[in-house]
């Protein structure tokens, strides 16, 4: 994939979501994707406890730490690259994290609508 080209949800360049802990499907600390990310991992969120809660509930508990893939585990304010079906799952049961729309992949407008996004923008004014 060609990550010199790779575009925001506004069609501009797409900025980091989190060197610290180092997010994304390739972790390169951006939401980038490729048809390999089943996931489609493009949402940049900072992730809630609420969220962290939920998570865990469905199956996916972020919040621990799994040393063998050097993954530190996420606290309430990390930011992270989200999948988008697992977002919008969150959204639809009022557990969703803010979203970084200027860190936010355009391929998660193939599963959430930008009006839908941009709800919980935390970076418009």
């Amino acid at each position: 994939m060609d990550m010199d080209n790779s575009v925001n949800v506004f069609g501009d360049r797409l900025v980091p979501c989190s060197l610290g802990p180092v997010t994304g499907f390739f972790r390169d600390g951006c939401c980038n994707t490729s048809k390999e990310d089943l996931g489609s991992h493009t949402v940049c969120v900072e992730v809630s406890a609420d969220f962290l809660e939920f998570s865990r509930s469905r199956g996916n508990d972020l919040s621990t730490p799994i040393e063998e893939y050097g993954f530190p585990g996420l606290a309430p304010g990390d930011r992270w690259c989200l999948c988008a079906a697992r977002w919008l799952e969150a959204h639809e049961r009022d557990k969703a994290p803010r979203v970084f729309l200027q860190r936010t992949h355009v391929k998660a407008l193939e599963i959430v609508p930008l009006q839908v996004l941009r709800q919980y923008a935390a970076d418009l004014n």
